[in-house]
């Protein structure tokens, strides 16, 4: 009885890759600069009737402000007719509006109070 003799797999050649020439196109990569996002400032308008205690409550609580920097941004809402209660991006900026009209609406006040976009 003859035995077989284990069988070899071919070999590959090794495929050596093509040598640069020093013609090659190398593509530059370019940072994109990104604007920051708009801001938007949430104001306070004034009236005659929510008192300047619930303002300045307001101002304390839902901007974080202490209570001589409420009392500040109150008074110039009284003095001005309307005063910037802080900057924020757009969707803080509604959120915000929307607390500050939430609480005048449950206390009884027509205290109103708007975001505008912030001009550079």
């Amino acid at each position: 009885m003859a035995t077989k003799s284990p069988v070899t797999p071919p070999v590959k050649p090794i495929i050596q890759p093509d040598r640069d020439d020093g013609g090659a196109v190398l593509l530059e990569r370019r940072t994109l600069k990104v604007k920051p996002p708009q801001m938007y400032q949430v104001v306070m308008l004034n009236d005659d009737y929510t008192p300047m205690e619930f303002v300045v409550v307001v101002i304390q609580e839902f901007f974080g402000k202490d209570m001589e920097a409420a009392t500040q941004i109150m008074l110039k809402i009284h003095l001005d007719g309307k005063g910037v209660c802080g900057v924020y991006s757009k969707d803080v900026a509604a959120t915000k509006v929307d607390q500050v009209l939430d609480a005048a609406a449950k206390a009884g006040h027509p205290l109103k109070c708007i975001s505008e976009p912030v001009d550079f």
